[in-house]
């Protein structure tokens, strides 16, 4: 659920500006050939043709791109999103979840400094603690969107990255999530999946999407990568806080996020 702007947002503002040409930035009868040529590149990055097999029945989905290209700007003040997504349901889910992992929690963060109540709403927000995590299949997302040329560049490295999980075992081919790509309980894109993904089940694979373990401790070795500091606040302002936005850019997100964590820690 982040939502992405800057160059992105200025690339979406053209297209309105030139709507035919957006329409028709590329002829989807040419989706084959890229995604054969694709197939060629990841190839040579070293990537096993078991995984680049993936790609052999991919084809291409106008709705994705539908979908990317309508995006709108994010006009919900803090009190009307956080007042519908910090909910009670969330509230009595996320407190139980902790009592039932507190051993998992406790690890957690003596390992990345990371406290529960932030995992936990940012888990509870995303998908529900992993009750909607999206049913896009995610190869066909992101081959759709690596092709279109809103955000090529991008979408062609997590298309990459995506592959590379699939060969470490990590990821299944027919794995679904969000309509952008992002796939698991805290909803990681390919490339943070790559970069933060943890093993700490101790099952030999990084699974974002079952093991809640690896999930929990994945979100906090995000978080722990862009400088949390164990102990500190989290509010609006703090160094932490600003850890958050790392997470999600948009501030009333990040302010919801800090909102149901200080709720769930029994300090609103």
């Amino acid at each position: 659920m982040r939502l992405r702007v800057g160059h992105a947002a200025l690339l979406l503002a053209f297209a309105w500006l030139c709507p035919a040409k957006a329409a028709t930035c590329r002829d989807p009868a040419g989706f084959d050939a890229f995604v054969a040529n694709f197939k060629q590149e990841a190839a040579a990055n070293g990537i096993s043709a078991l995984a680049v097999s993936a790609l052999d029945d991919i084809t291409y989905d106008p709705s994705i791109v539908a979908r990317d290209h309508g995006q709108h700007v994010f006009h919900q003040s803090f009190e009307q999103f956080a007042g519908r997504m910090v909910n009670s349901y969330r509230l009595r889910n996320g407190a139980a979840l902790m009592k039932k992992y507190a051993d998992v929690f406790a690890k957690v963060e003596q390992t990345y400094g990371v406290p529960a109540p932030v995992i936990v709403a940012i888990w509870g927000l995303e998908t529900d603690f992993g009750a909607v995590m999206g049913n896009s299949p995610t190869l066909q997302s992101l081959a759709t969107l690596a092709f279109d040329c809103r955000r090529s560049a991008k979408f062609q490295e997590e298309l990459m990255d995506a592959l590379r999980l699939i060969d470490r075992g990590d990821l299944s081919p027919d794995a679904r999530g969000a309509w952008a790509g992002e796939v698991g309980q805290t909803q990681f894109l390919p490339s943070s999946y790559l970069k933060f993904g943890v093993d700490f089940g101790g099952n030999g694979h990084s699974d974002l999407i079952n093991n809640v373990p690896d999930v929990l401790a994945s979100t906090a070795n995000f978080l722990r990568s862009y400088g949390w500091e164990r102990g500190a606040s989290w509010s609006p302002g703090s160094a932490n806080f600003a850890v958050i936005k790392e997470w999600n850019k948009a501030d009333v997100y990040a302010r919801t996020i800090a909102y149901f964590a200080s709720k769930l820690a029994g300090d609103e």
